[in-house]
């Protein structure tokens, strides 16, 4: 299933756009229809303390017995248009469907005086164990967009050891190299660059109104890069060294997917402006492991008409079907 972008909607950057588009909320609701009026906000025992928000929607009536976990891009949220999408879909099939908030995205900056870094994967890994307790009759399924997908990755990685019975994992535009992600985007359209510092701006300044005794930041406006500023959090903020072992510590190139035993399918885009797809030559080869390549799609775009419409949700539906 391999995906063809139509005629007119190739450009890389116009897919990531289309993607997120203000206009596309409106049709993306619409087509949801009924399937999401059951949800619910709750907040998940994510061990050691922390707390995460999720939406939870039940399933059908008659449900299919299987859960399906969705986890968003870094300054996404649960209620990103292609997180609504999915899960929209998936209800459709018959899915319980959990959309999971990381730590300090969507409304949660208050539940947990600790900043969100991209390497705290125990707590992730804590949620689905609650989940997973809590729906013990239901088979587990996972997927993610974007920093979720390497969220999801690393979640598949560790999942025997931690006890989680993970039946299928999907991950759409992982970061791969982090590295190469930040490179990409302080050097690539200037869009991508002043898109991620504002949204990281407003998201830290929320966390600093929620604990003023803990965090001052001082004036955000002085990073021009993302390098810069993330050099300057994780210094102060995550205990790692520097930056790039910070970076190493989230990157699934190497040998990080090496033990993968859970069967667990990639998707990623040629024209991909924010991850650089040569960097799936550095993923150790693993049986479980799938790697779809398309030449379009962009970053989580995947238009598949002049409607608007994911072919996201038709990629991440049939996966989880075999």
């Amino acid at each position: 299933m391999i995906y063809q972008a139509p005629p007119g909607l190739r450009g890389a950057h116009l897919q990531s756009l289309l993607a997120t588009l203000p206009l596309r909320r409106h049709l993306v609701w619409r087509r949801a229809g009924t399937s999401l009026g059951g949800t619910r906000s709750e907040v998940l025992d994510a061990g050691a303390g922390v707390r995460l928000l999720a939406e939870h929607t039940p399933p059908p009536v008659a449900g299919s017995g299987r859960l399906a976990v969705l986890i968003h891009g870094w300054e996404g949220s649960a209620a990103s248009l292609y997180m609504v999408s999915l899960a929209a879909r998936l209800v459709q099939d018959g899915f319980r469907v959990v959309r999971l908030n990381l730590r300090d995205h969507g409304d949660s900056h208050h539940l947990n005086p600790g900043i969100f870094h991209s390497c705290r994967l125990d707590e992730v890994l804590g949620a689905l164990a609650t989940l997973q307790d809590r729906f013990a009759g239901e088979r587990l399924h996972l997927a993610g967009f974007s920093l979720g997908g390497n969220f999801a990755l690393r979640v598949a990685a560790l999942a025997p050891a931690a006890g989680l019975r993970l039946v299928k994992v999907v991950a759409v535009c992982p970061v791969l190299d982090p590295r190469h992600t930040l490179e990409a985007l302080d050097g690539g359209l200037p869009m991508y660059r002043l898109y991620f510092l504002r949204k990281w701006r407003r998201s830290l300044e929320r966390k600093r109104r929620a604990f003023p005794d803990l965090y001052e930041f001082g004036r955000l406006g002085r990073f021009r890069s993302l390098r810069e500023m993330t050099g300057y959090f994780v210094s102060h903020f995550t205990g790692f060294p520097d930056l790039d072992a910070y970076l190493r510590g989230y990157a699934i190139t190497g040998d990080r997917l090496a033990g993968l035993e859970i069967p667990a399918d990639v998707l990623l885009a040629d024209d991909d402006p924010v991850i650089p797809v040569a960097d799936v030559a550095a993923l150790a080869p693993a049986a479980a492991l799938t790697v779809h390549r398309s030449v379009h799609g962009g970053h989580c775009g995947f238009m598949q008409g002049y409607r608007l419409q994911s072919w996201l949700d038709d990629f991440v539906a049939r996966a989880f079907d075999t």
